[in-house]
């Protein structure tokens, strides 16, 4: 009989919002609350596996570690039990009355949008919400609260395998619980959900049954159905899924082991099950998913595969079986090499674990290399995904540059949205061009509207975008591909003068250059002009619609670099830029004409300020007087039209 008598606590405030859309769902997947109850129950187990390594008597004369589930049809009750780790009063309360994970919100949001915000009717509950919350309940720590799906009470009898007093927690779901001392508690954690009436299916010995076998045959321990009677049937495989022959594993499987550990949303993109046998003997079930982890970028993110020692579970949290810009990949490997007793401390140093990393990496590196050639459409979504983090390893690690250099794909000023692999941008460059070149910024599309690229693509010269802030810290340390050099297009010299102008229109409006003479004067001018606020003026081959771009001088950092370690908060000192003007537009033609003529100094000045403010703002950088800026610009404008 519950204890209703003790503390009362309230749930936390994200806790209490979806409980909301839990209790009031209409979704058709409501079975996944079982898949996720035998997961937690799994793991607790996992957790005693592991501390009764160096603590025996934990598991006293109950050794065997199991699952049990138990449904009373009379009493409309279903209980699902372990005797694994069990909790204390505090993990109750943290536990069960609050969610930890960053991803919370999001959650929460997808859920309520997914159920029309104010509510969604039968229809739209079964055919949208249902396939959403099937993705995600579980992926974010919320796996526990499913049960009220089902329950309109659900109560959790419990007590943690190093301590003698037990606990009763209790809740409908509508804002509170409590908790209770509970003296006859046995080791583990015993949930009991009182099923709403719409749900008493899940009491049905066959029901139970068939979701055992659909989401938890893979589970590594027993999972028992107890009959009215007492007697107890097994209704899974009970051994680890990784540890099986791959021909008697089969999709599905795979992909429900997938949802069982990875925690993110969707299904597998690729499935990598191996077993390494020799010197070091290891087996590993690894899988990259088809969609990015909400967490991926998180500073606080935690590693997604699972180390065991001869299937007992060791850690989730070990950084050293794969490096971090694999941190995507999720799965498990269990090693026969590794210490029983091995300590999560001494992990990092061990040198068996130094092997398995390392070939580890070599074949996941080695699949995705094979996906990129069979099938390009699938790993440009690969790509889509993972492409930023996996370029962190060009830095990271160069032990493998070689490997994942022909993995990295690009978009290009040429390419619109098709992602390029280095071989196919030398493949395709002009005979006479010996370098890749490259522009950095923060959006694509901005990037192929910046100036600089101008004169590349008039000479038919493809351009590479870098886009992701990992960019400016691998280019430097990599320097070239295939003896080909990185060359950025806003930094140094151009070097275009070696190739003809394609485009007939700009080689006519290159042709009506004013002469250099005037050029000269009208550079020596703005220079004068622009004193300290530029390094140099100069004529540019880089620019044919625009009339002024900066760059960084050879030497000097990247543009973008600066922005980045600016908004990094990293002391950065002050970079002067070189001024370029385009000799063939119409503006630079009427400025130099007016060069020499009679007062005309102030307004040369002022369109030399003018010039310099623009080109600021196409680099996306604050003009520094705006109000100088602003008159400037009016009396260039009421000049112009006063003539």
């Amino acid at each position: 009989m519950a204890n209703t008598n003790g503390e009362r606590h309230a749930f936390q405030a994200e806790v209490s919002k979806l409980l909301g859309l839990m209790a009031n769902s209409l979704y058709r997947d409501k079975e996944i609350f079982l898949r996720e109850l035998i997961s937690n129950a799994s793991d607790a187990c996992d957790k005693l596996r592991y501390a009764a390594i160096t603590q025996p008597d934990l598991l006293g004369d109950d050794a065997a570690l199991q699952v049990t589930i138990t449904p009373d049809a009379k009493a409309g009750v279903l209980a699902v039990a372990d005797n694994g780790i069990g909790m204390s009063h505090d993990e109750l309360i943290d536990n069960l009355g609050t969610i930890a994970r960053s991803g919370t919100e999001a959650f929460v949001k997808q859920m309520a949008e997914a159920q029309g915000g104010d509510g969604a009717d039968e229809e739209d509950g079964q055919d949208g919400p249902a396939g959403l919350a099937a993705g995600l309940i579980g992926q974010f720590g919320v796996g526990f609260y499913s049960s009220f799906m089902v329950a309109k009470r659900v109560e959790v009898v419990t007590r943690r395998a190093d301590e003698a007093e037990g606990w009763r927690w209790r809740s409908d779901g509508t804002g509170s619980f409590t908790i209770a001392p509970e003296a006859d508690a046995a080791r583990g954690t015993r949930i009991e959900l009182h099923l709403r009436k719409e749900a008493r299916e899940f009491l049905e010995p066959l029901r139970i049954r068939t979701v055992v076998k659909a989401y938890s045959d893979h589970v590594g321990l027993p999972i028992w159905l107890e009959n009215e009677g007492g007697q107890k049937e097994m209704v899974n495989e009970g051994s680890a899924l990784w540890s099986r022959p791959r021909s008697e594993i089969g999709e599905d499987q795979y992909r429900e082991f997938y949802h069982h550990v990875a925690h993110v949303p969707g299904d597998p993109w690729h499935t990598i099950h191996l077993h390494a046998e020799g010197r070091i003997e290891y087996t590993a079930l690894l899988f990259v998913p088809d969609t990015r982890p909400f967490d991926l970028f998180d500073p606080m993110r935690r590693h997604g595969v699972r180390l065991y020692v001869r299937r007992v579970f060791i850690t989730d949290e070990c950084e050293g079986l794969l490096p971090s810009y694999l941190r995507f990949v999720r799965g498990v490997v269990d090693s026969a090499d590794l210490a029983l007793n091995v300590s999560r401390e001494t992990l990092q140093n061990d040198p068996i674990l130094a092997k398995i990393r390392a070939g580890l990496v070599k074949r996941v590196l080695s699949d995705l290399a094979k996906r990129a050639k069979k099938a390009p459409e699938e790993y440009a979504s690969f790509w889509q995904n993972f492409g930023a983090v996996l370029k962190e390893g060009l830095y990271e690690d160069a032990e493998q540059k070689d490997k994942l250099l022909p993995l990295v794909r690009f978009q290009s000023v040429q390419g619109g949205e098709r992602w390029l692999s280095l071989d196919e941008y030398v493949e395709a460059m002009p005979e006479q061009q010996e370098a890749i070149y490259y522009i950095s910024g923060e959006d694509p599309q901005a990037l192929r509207r910046s100036p600089q690229i101008e004169g590349f693509g008039a000479r038919g010269i493809d351009v590479l975008l870098m886009a992701d802030p990992v960019d400016q810290f691998w280019l430097p340390m990599i320097g070239a591909y295939k003896e080909k050099p990185f060359r950025s297009v806003t930094q140094g010299a151009s070097d275009l003068d070696r190739f003809a102008v394609e485009d007939e229109e700009k080689k006519t409006a290159a042709a009506d250059a004013p002469a250099a003479v005037e050029i000269d004067k009208l550079i020596a001018l703005v220079k004068l002009t622009l004193a300290d606020a530029v390094k140099d003026v100069r004529t540019s081959e880089r620019l044919t619609e625009s009339p002024v771009c900066l760059v960084a001088d050879e030497g000097d950092i990247d543009m973008h670099l600066e922005r980045l370690l600016r908004q990094h908060k990293h002391e950065v000192p002050a970079q002067k830029r070189v001024l370029e003007i385009n000799p063939g537009h119409d503006l630079t033609r009427a400025l130099a004409r007016m060069v020499g003529q009679k007062g005309a100094t102030d307004a040369l000045e002022d369109a030399a300020h003018l010039l310099m403010d623009q080109a600021l703002i196409l680099e996306g950088e604050p003009v520094p007087d705006p109000s100088a800026f602003t008159r400037r610009l009016s009396g260039l404008v009421s000049r112009a039209l006063s003539e």
